[in-house]
């Protein structure tokens, strides 16, 4: 499977690292509006013992049509910015090309273009796009729905310089009913580049639902499992969740009782 990337800071150097990886998919490009000529091959810039692969593509003098007519893939992994969407959308849903984005926000016009993309592709869109996030938030959403009296509580850590409250947390809160101006309760100190916390408070008894995330690569390995699943999937508006779904009902009937 072709991949092309767009965003290339901490977060998609990262998810640009995982791709190259990976034996099943071949990172194929990374947009950026201007070029380094110094600069080779995306793995060459990653500084990765690798067979040089991904190029870097300046898109300020392409149309998105052009783009992926000249540099063909199967899917973009978007960790950019919301604006992203406006310039490639279109042009991906129309040429068959999958949208996996992870951009951390979308405004009500750009989510309902998503929306409308996924009647010609697929598209997923997962504000956080590890495995290990979503598995909490649907462990939690089973918990609370065992024991829906219990008192919950949402921890969000993150490093000292990110001011706003977690999306991820925000999220959380709002699947389990929580109020977040109340059970959502911030800490930022020093690196933590994400710590999520679901505590389950009962009368005789404490259950912590923990997530960590200790390197930016977690993104990468999401974006992954994404692109996998969604390549044997049919058009539509998918979540990490939904995509998990099937692997947690198999597991959840394993303890159903026999049929006679």
């Amino acid at each position: 499977m072709r991949v092309g990337l767009f965003g290339f800071g901490r977060a998609g150097k990262a998810v640009a690292e995982e791709l190259i990886k990976d034996g099943q998919v071949e990172l194929t490009w990374v947009s950026r509006r201007v070029l380094d000529s110094s600069i080779g091959s995306v793995s060459e810039a990653l500084q990765l013992d690798a067979v040089p692969q991904g190029q870097f593509i300046a898109t300020s003098g392409l149309t998105a049509t052009q783009l992926f007519q000249q540099y063909p893939v199967d899917f973009v992994v978007d960790f950019s910015g919301e604006a992203s969407i406006d310039y490639y959308g279109q042009a991906a849903a129309e040429a068959g090309v999958g949208i996996v984005s992870a951009v951390s926000h979308y405004d009500d016009a750009r989510l309902d273009l998503l929306n409308r993309l996924s009647q010609k592709t697929r598209v997923l869109h997962s504000p956080n796009i590890t495995v290990g996030i979503n598995f909490l938030m649907m462990a939690s959403k089973a918990l609370r729905r065992i024991a829906p009296h219990t008192d919950v509580e949402v921890i969000e850590q993150h490093f000292r310089d990110k001011r706003e409250v977690s999306g991820t947390a925000m999220r959380i809160a709002e699947s389990l009913d929580l109020d977040s101006d109340h059970q959502v309760n911030s800490i930022r100190v020093g690196g933590i580049i994400g710590k999520h916390e679901v505590i389950f408070g009962f009368p005789y008894q404490v259950i912590r639902l923990v997530h960590e995330t200790s390197l930016r690569n977690a993104f990468g390995q999401g974006a992954l499992y994404a692109v996998k699943k969604l390549h044997h999937l049919g058009n539509g508006f998918h979540t990490m969740e939904g995509l998990m779904a099937k692997d947690f009902r198999e597991v959840l009937a394993e303890f159903e009782p026999a049929s006679e």
